[in-house]
């Protein structure tokens, strides 16, 4: 186990904690009064919401000190870290390339990585609330921990209320926002299994040597059983390995009972989530799709992980059933959902056919799998936390999945037959002009000179001087010219 990466040497003094909290209330209000002076009004807010937030809890703490000869740098803590600095250069990355304003996206991100952490703590607390007797103890960060699915809501929620004051829409910030979720599925599992949390159950004598050298991991040894911090972890581990004979071996030897290593599939299946949300981007329909995508694959394979988990700080709700009829039975669900809602992605009709189908197996494998022998004693189970959450937000994100797609159908039909429509008039206009053309162009018959009237002779040259013209004569001249009858 490697709870601790590394010490940082101090001295060997007693700290006052409240000094420490009254620097990173300097230090935010410093950070909010640039912010405002910049004119950049939501940072300032942010930064005097800190500089609050800090103040009064270095007043709750005035009494408390910290002594330590070394700092410890907790393995779960850096790993936190690092996911927050790689889901703030992916989430703005993807939001730069959607056109989304940066500035706003990164003070969307700041807020929304805040109240994702205290999300992630109160779902913690109201699961375990046994462990909480103070103020004091729900503010301690190194007692109890954090729910996933509580920092996915709460995130959601910081998101909503953040963007809705900037008059911007949830789901185009959402999508580019999820990849970074499953990036901190794949870093954050691991900080999980160095500390030791989030185990499994034990694994089965006929599993792979590879599965059970990474299940002994942690290696608690039998000492740190008996003086361990009381933590649930310790104690379970302790009844785990206490429990049967060659537990007790192992703990002689300093070694642990191999255990299914939950945390690493959950880091596998966040690696696995991220890349089909970067290539589902390249395929998207809708605002929301990436989200919709996410909820309901976390959700359904975070239901089948909880089968094989056995940390009991996870909490339990809802009636106690059969675990060979709960468990499928909630598998047909999200096989429906899938059937009626996500697998409307899959463009291509034999695919999708087949992925319908095989939505299904899951349900009837863990039946056969979770089903007792004949008398056997029948295992009676209630959802975990997680399950339960998982399973009402599949369902939910698969309708909505289905409706968004429906909608997006109907408006690419719509904008299709507007296109024809305008390409056609645009070619009834290039015919009318054609028209109008041919009836303005001479034909041979115009350009032929005009025929002169029959009958009618061409007037004679005009005789005499230039200029004149000749007059008729006038009528006794013609009669006195005229000859004599006979």
């Amino acid at each position: 186990m490697f709870p601790i990466l590394f010490r940082i040497p101090l001295p060997h003094t007693a700290l006052k904690l409240w000094w420490a909290l009254a620097a990173v209330a300097v230090i935010a209000v410093i950070y909010g009064a640039l912010a405002f002076r910049r004119e950049e009004k939501t940072s300032g807010q942010v930064g005097l919401g800190v500089a609050a937030a800090a103040g009064i809890a270095a007043y709750f703490f005035r009494d408390k000190h910290w002594e330590a000869p070394n700092l410890p740098i907790y393995s779960y803590g850096v790993m936190l870290g690092l996911s927050l600095v790689v889901g703030w250069y992916l989430t703005l990355g993807l939001a730069d390339r959607d056109g989304l304003p940066k500035e706003t996206m990164a003070n969307c991100y700041v807020v929304t990585a805040v109240v994702a952490l205290l999300g992630s703590r109160v779902l913690y607390v109201a699961t375990n609330m046994e462990q909480f007797h103070s103020l004091g103890d729900v503010l301690s960060i190194r007692k109890g921990g954090y729910v996933a699915y509580g920092g996915f809501l709460g995130g959601f929620l910081g998101s909503w209320l953040y963007l809705r004051s900037q008059s911007l829409k949830l789901l185009p910030w959402a999508d580019v926002a999820v990849p970074s979720l499953a990036s901190g599925l794949l870093i954050t599992r691991i900080g999980c299994y160095l500390f030791g949390c989030d185990f499994g159950k034990r694994l089965p004598e006929k599993a792979p040597a590879f599965l059970q050298k990474l299940g002994t991991f942690p290696h608690w040894a039998g000492k740190a059983l008996d003086a361990g911090d009381g933590s649930p972890a310790f104690v379970r581990h302790r009844e785990l390995f206490q429990g049967t004979p060659a537990g007790a071996e192992l703990l002689k030897n300093n070694h642990s009972l191999p255990v299914h290593p939950t945390q690493i599939y959950e880091s596998i299946v966040g690696l696995g989530l991220l890349g089909l949300l970067l290539w589902q981007r390249k395929h998207k329909r809708f605002d929301g799709q990436l989200f919709f995508l996410f909820v309901f694959a976390y959700g359904a394979i975070r239901f089948l992980l909880e089968i094989v988990r056995d940390d009991e700080e996870r909490g339990e709700w809802g009636p106690a059933m059969a675990q060979h009829v709960l468990v499928p039975a909630c598998l047909v669900l999200f096989a429906l959902a899938f059937t009626l809602g996500i697998s409307l992605g899959i463009t291509n009709l034999r695919a999708r056919m087949i992925a319908r189908v095989a939505s299904f197996l899951p349900a009837v494998l863990a039946y056969f799998a979770l089903a007792p022998a004949k008398f056997g004693e029948v295992a009676t189970v209630r959802l975990s936390t997680s399950q339960l959450i998982g399973l009402v937000t599949g369902l939910l994100v698969s309708y909505f999945y289905a409706k968004a797609w429906v909608d997006a159908g109907k408006g690419e039909v719509a904008k299709t037959k507007a296109k024809k429509k305008k390409l056609e008039e645009e070619e009834e206009d290039e015919d009318d002009e054609e028209d109008d053309e041919e009836e303005l162009a001479p034909t041979k018959d115009d350009k032929k000179p005009a025929a002169k009237p029959a009958g009618k002779k061409p007037d004679s040259k005009p005789s005499g001087k230039k200029g004149e013209k000749d007059k008729p004569k006038p009528a006794d001249e013609d009669d006195d010219e005229a000859p004599e009858p006979a």
